[in-house]
């Protein structure tokens, strides 16, 4: 449980300062960000080991950097559902995935 919650806390922290940094990734609401943070912890609970199990040869050829890019396809298929927060683009969910994933590292 307490897992769960440092994942979900990194994410919004994650978002919510890469939003004060680029101008590309914009916020509408705190609500926004909230929803987001669940939504994005639903996609990589369901959908993150399917997409992992599928690239496993690509993630065994790049040594495990390939985990990085799904990690940005869960980002961008977690922006897709919620309607009042844009990521803007690849590279910004790129940066966020990585960012996410030293946050909970540490």
């Amino acid at each position: 449980m307490t897992k769960l919650l440092v994942k979900y806390l990194s994410i919004i922290l994650t978002i919510y300062l890469l939003s004060l940094i680029f101008n590309t990734i914009q916020i509408g609401s705190i609500s926004a960000l909230l929803i987001m943070g669940l939504v994005l912890l639903a996609v990589n609970l369901i959908l993150k080991p399917i997409f992992l199990l599928i690239a496993l040869p690509l993630n065994l050829l790049t040594l495990g950097l390939f985990s990085f890019i799904i990690n940005a396809w869960t980002i961008m298929i977690a922006d897709h559902f919620v309607t009042n927060l844009s990521i803007g683009g690849f590279f910004n969910a790129l940066l966020a995935a990585v960012i996410i994933v030293f946050s909970t590292i540490c």
